[in-house]
């Protein structure tokens, strides 16, 4: 979280190989959670419907699994972790909309909280990690690099896309 890095300064210099006490374990129950979404979704869910988030739930399984398996990059996995932060929003818009309470001013409150964590905590952490990734580049082995920049060149139009759709159908019916 953004007061790990005011508790914890060595975080801010070193995504790398620092990290602060109980970072590792968060990364890795995160692993945990992203594997049981997955397969909760692949049990219960038409494919068609959850193609994306099974995608995008690989991706983070593949780079926060090599986090907590070289105990590296467990920083810029924590950095990563903010843009769950949003989720939060999206999970509840996806129950007001269940629940068909789209017309309410909750829905309406919810969508305007929901974009702007949207930019702060998707947009603009997926900007600043693919920054450091190419200002690190001399620093980082070649496969992990890839594995950054591919996992990157996914997640970054994915949900630019998402925002597309959320400001298309909550904004501009």
């Amino acid at each position: 979280s953004p007061c790990r890095f005011c508790l914890y300064p060595g975080l801010h210099e070193d995504l790398v190989g620092t990290h602060p006490p109980g970072a590792h374990s968060l990364v890795a129950v995160s692993v945990g959670y992203f594997l049981e979404d997955f397969v909760d979704m692949l049990c219960n869910q038409k494919l068609h419907q959850s193609w994306e988030l099974l995608f995008h739930h690989s991706v983070v399984i593949v780079c926060f699994g090599i986090a907590v398996l070289l105990h590296q990059y467990v920083g810029f996995a924590l950095v990563a972790l903010l843009v769950e932060v949003n989720s939060i929003f999206l999970h509840l818009r996806q129950i007001l909309l269940m629940a068909d309470l789209v017309h309410t001013t909750c829905y309406r409150l919810n969508s305007i909280v929901n974009l702007g964590t949207y930019v702060v905590f998707r947009i603009a952490t997926l900007a600043w990690m693919t920054r450091w990734l190419f200002l690190n580049q001399q620093h980082v082995p070649l496969a992990t690099y890839t594995v950054g920049t591919v996992g990157m060149a996914i997640m970054t139009p994915m949900n630019l896309i998402l925002f597309y759709r959320l400001l298309r159908s909550d904004f501009f019916k």
